[in-house]
């Protein structure tokens, strides 16, 4: 059965669209693959920048109308928003598109680590919950594995700059990170990343509190108090910099919150919230003394990776993608059918970043940008299933060197890929390893 993704990201929609998209995100497999409909596994991926939907189903259109119908009802959003709002990938072009997003590849911060974690969590959520497929668990221990490979093999994302470390340079413009006191408003894997690059700042992070109550196991693992609703005030007050990043979908930070905690004093305050369900209302960077920066800013001020980087990182994916396949017949003919694939998905995906709008583009260009996309991944596809069936058809006949000549003659595709230029063997290792993989998150 075909894979789908329904997508939207930092890069095309608003965060204020992906904060409302989220709501009951951690519902929504379970309401798609217990209807028993046309969905028949799926795995979300919310992140602080974007929210991802993978199925497997019998239908395509039938299971893109059911997943838009199931976030609205979730979400409470207009049906037609939804669907506006989420950018379909199919086959192919899904399977690109997850191995692309897990590699660092489609960040806020191109080549940050945190990523690989998020994907890796959200597949053992879906494994935990059996709402996977062995295809999309497939699908997911290959995109896992091309991360470690881009990762290992380009040197994309050994800056170690993540969204988290962006956040914390802006902020300090009214920080002294040494000895900085810190109260943390959040437990999950922002949290963790968190503690590590204050800690390597020198920041004293003395108290974390949880809007859902898990607090309590996060403070005696980190070594730091746990601070109930009833003390939020007065850490606030005693605090230098507030990280925020609880991950819940109501504002934890209030006006009144902080203007009590603030009365009398005057030392500055800095308010770094890494929520995409901001956990800071608006009214509060307007309060004296009081600075705000959120992922927006993190957007405008992200830094680049080097262009080679990129470009290596961007043909390991085309590899995989290639190899992964939609069935047998890219392993059974490889390395002819894989370099062809992995040829042409290089192109598009190089003509693909081209024309993506930078952030902050209006809503036409972005719009114009994702039918361009469309179009190009639609033409890809024709352009590819002529060959494919071709090979398959001398592969029966017992006339691969024909096929394998006209590889090299039309295209000028060296067949016999280097594994050193893309390390196929690690791509293909059996997926076990990744349910156990120590990713950053």
């Amino acid at each position: 059965m075909p894979l789908l993704s329904l997508v939207a990201s930092h890069r095309n929609r608003d965060l204020a669209i992906l904060e409302q998209l989220q709501v009951g995100a951690d519902r929504l497999a379970a309401e798609l693959v217990d209807r028993h409909g046309a969905v028949t596994g799926a795995v979300v991926l919310p992140t602080c920048n974007r929210f991802e939907v993978y199925v497997e189903a019998e239908d395509l259109e039938t299971a893109r109308h059911q997943v838009v119908e199931a976030i609205a009802e979730l979400s409470q959003l207009d049906p037609r928003s939804v669907e506006d709002s989420l950018m379909p990938f199919e086959g192919d072009d899904a399977v690109q598109h997850l191995l692309s997003v897990t590699s660092g590849l489609e960040s806020m911060v191109v080549g940050e680590r945190e990523i690989s974690g998020q994907v890796r969590r959200a597949h053992l959520d879906s494994q935990r919950r059996h709402h996977i497929t062995p295809r999309l668990d497939r699908l997911f221990q290959s995109a896992l594995r091309t991360s470690r490979v881009v990762a290992s093999s380009t040197g994309l994302g050994t800056s170690g700059r993540s969204v988290v470390s962006v956040a914390f340079d802006l902020a300090s413009d009214t920080v002294e990170w040494e000895d900085a006191r810190v109260l943390l408003i959040g437990t999950g894997a922002l949290a963790e990343t968190a503690v590590g690059v204050l800690n390597g700042r020198g920041a004293r992070i003395f108290g974390v509190y949880s809007p859902s109550g898990r607090s309590l196991e996060f403070s005696v693992r980190h070594g730091m108090d746990a601070i109930t609703a009833a003390g939020l005030e007065m850490a606030i007050r005693e605090a230098d910099v507030v990280v925020t990043c609880s991950g819940g979908e109501s504002v934890v930070v209030t006006s009144p919150l902080v203007a009590a905690a603030r009365h009398g004093i005057d030392h500055p305050l800095t308010i770094v919230d890494l929520a995409l369900h901001r956990d800071v209302a608006p009214g509060v960077a307007g309060l004296r003394g009081v600075t705000v920066i959120g992922l927006d800013q993190v957007g405008e001020h992200a830094p680049g990776e080097s262009v080679g980087a990129i470009e290596a990182a961007r043909s390991i994916v085309a590899h995989a993608v290639a190899r992964f396949g939609d069935g047998e017949t890219a392993r059974s003919l490889d390395p002819a059918v894989v370099a062809l694939r992995e040829h042409v998905f290089g192109l598009l995906e190089r003509e693909i970043a081209r024309i993506r709008p930078a952030s902050g583009a209006s809503p036409e260009a972005i719009a114009r940008a994702d039918e361009t996309e469309q179009a190009l991944r639609r033409f890809a596809k024709t352009l590819l299933h002529t060959p494919t069936v071709r090979a398959r058809e001398h592969a029966q006949a017992g006339e691969s060197s024909i096929y394998l000549d006209a590889i090299r003659a039309l295209y000028g595709i060296d067949v016999a890929v280097p594994d050193d230029a893309c390390p196929a063997p690690a791509i293909d290792a059996d997926g076990a390893s990744s349910t156990t993989s120590t990713d950053a998150i």
